[in-house]
């Protein structure tokens, strides 16, 4: 029998639009010979459905939605499909298996994360039971998400006569997450000795990107089938005598799926929101370079601006480097000088500074000055204005609230500066847009004469490498320091962390790309006394 994967992108809410996603990919599999259609996790009505998942109508809405749906269906063709479900005071993670127009059993998900992104704890209530049926002769176990990550379920399925296992995914991306998922899936395999079908929900939700990456154990565990990564689209499995077998495609290298991840998140960001396009200011810097080939490769070259918007200290090699990128990229480019707005407020507070020496305040007029103009122009013309600063700038606070963090999409949020410099030549070795020298020449904000990143912060790889232990992996800094790392510039660092969590408390989402984002899966107290000890 052949099994068709749904690897599809839901609109979180858009019922209507996901079932009738749902039922043409169900006339797709149908003409394809599949008899059973498998759709990913909560397909209906998209993932994550965070607090509308305590909302009772909504469970009336997805009850309506899903029942004209299973009408809709192509004659004799089997298809299981995720659902949020309410039965009583119980709300359920659930996916249905929909066949003759009416739906002949249900499965509810037994194992509700609760950690990292997921907080299914706070929603739904964990099911008890397997669910099995019978699909062109074969009996099918249906498990969802975590339920294939915690022993229990799998071994539950085969004792209720299955024969072979469907697992539903609503699996977010972070770099390294594929081969965590199929060792999981192995790990089930190897409990109950039935072979797994996995299919796993693409597209990007708010700062979430789900990758596809669909695949197929056979009951050895062996990798039977493996489909695209960031691709959407229906994906057939044979299953003959128990062992599935399918198209093995390659999966990208560590570079390729983050910058893959950061496209589809831009492009979901801004399409699922209805906006016309994004805005971001180009500053000659890597950063914007690389943010800005980003949204020219999510939204095509017509949708994206960028404005310079030179200081007194922006340098030459800054103008040139911005205007030869914009070039190579097609985009719309503008110059927008600021000394004059900038000078206007010195001017202004000349009185109240009475003289004071040129400090950070100034530079960060700067920045707000460049903030106001693009928010301007994204309220004026409609575009959303994508912020440049990355993960290592989130961590240390070196980053201008209502200045460069002004905006309503921050692209590289969850990527390390170190992992720019990766990433841009990563760009560039499919084709060469970003300027060598933008790449190579030392990081600088511009905000004052010969000014430095590494004048203020520790050099990039150490910042990193420091950041990565204290953020990701919760390490003590006395830890950190055992592992090799100056006990100052882990003091240095650490600080600088601690201290900017409410800078980071108002910054815009931004994709996830690591097991630890500044996002919805860390959540610390911006008043905070505590010092980890050294």
């Amino acid at each position: 029998m052949k099994i068709a994967l749904a690897q599809m992108n839901p609109v979180v809410g858009d019922l209507e639009g996901n079932a009738g996603r749902i039922a043409d990919l169900a006339l797709q599999a149908a003409e394809a010979g599949a008899a059973l259609l498998v759709t990913p996790e909560l397909a209906l009505c998209g993932y994550p459905p965070e607090d509308l998942a305590l909302r009772d109508d909504f469970y009336d809405e997805n009850a309506r939605v899903l029942a004209a749906l299973a009408g809709r269906l192509p004659p004799g063709l089997t298809a299981v499909v995720g659902h949020p479900l309410k039965e009583g005071e119980e709300r359920y993670n659930a996916a249905s298996v929909l066949r003759d127009g009416g739906i002949i059993t249900v499965y509810r998900k037994q194992i509700l994360p609760n950690h990292s992104v997921f907080d299914e704890v706070r929603t739904f209530t964990p099911g008890l039971d397997p669910c099995v049926f019978e699909c062109a002769g074969v009996r099918f176990g249906i498990s969802i998400c975590a339920d294939i990550w915690e022993p229990g379920p799998a071994v539950m399925a085969r004792e209720a006569g299955a024969q072979a296992l469907l697992a539903l995914n609503a699996s977010p991306f972070h770099m390294d997450k594929q081969e965590e998922r199929v060792d999981a899936a192995r790990a089930r395999v190897a409990e109950c000795g039935l072979p797994l079908i996995y299919a796993n929900m693409v597209g990007g939700q708010d700062e979430l990107v789900f990758d596809g990456a669909s695949f197929a154990l056979d009951a050895g565990g062996g990798l039977a089938a493996q489909f695209p990564a960031f691709s959407e689209g229906l994906y057939l499995v044979e299953l003959d005598a128990g062992v599935p077998r399918g198209a093995m495609e390659p999966q990208p290298g560590p570079e390729a799926s983050v910058y893959q991840a950061l496209v589809l998140g831009v492009r979901d960001y801004v399409g699922k929101n209805g906006f016309p396009g994004a805005i971001l200011g180009l500053s000659g810097g890597i950063d914007s370079a690389l943010t800005l080939a980003v949204a020219v490769d999510a939204l095509g070259a017509d949708k994206v601006t960028a404005v310079m918007m030179p200081s007194e200290f922006t340098a030459s090699i800054s103008l040139e480097d911005a205007e030869k990128l914009a070039d190579n990229l097609g985009v719309k480019y503008d110059v927008q000088p600021i000394k004059y707005m900038f000078d206007t407020f010195l001017t202004e507070l000349s009185d109240e500074f009475d003289d004071l020496p040129f400090d950070q305040t100034e530079e960060n007029i700067q920045a707000r000055v460049r903030g106001v103009l693009l928010m301007a122009l994204s309220n004026k013309f409609g575009p959303l204005v994508l912020t440049t600063g990355n993960k290592s700038e989130m961590a240390s606070g070196y980053a201008t609230l209502y200045g460069d963090m002004a905006g309503g999409f921050a692209v590289l949020k969850d990527v390390a500066k170190t992992l720019v410099w990766r990433l841009s030549r990563y760009r560039n070795s499919v084709s060469p847009v970003i300027p060598e020298r933008i790449i190579t020449r030392p990081p600088s904000a511009e905000l004052r004469a010969n000014q430095c990143d590494q004048d203020s912060l520790p050099p990039y790889e150490i910042l990193d490498a420091i950041m990565e232990r204290y953020v990701e992996r919760d390490m003590a800094p006395r830890d950190i320091v055992a592992a090799g790392f100056r006990e100052s510039d882990v003091r240095h660092v650490v600080r600088l962390i601690d201290r900017s969590e409410y800078k980071r408390r108002q910054s815009p989402p931004g994709i996830r790309i690591t097991p630890r984002g500044f996002g919805r899966d860390r959540r610390y107290p911006i008043t905070n006394r505590y010092k980890a000890p050294f």
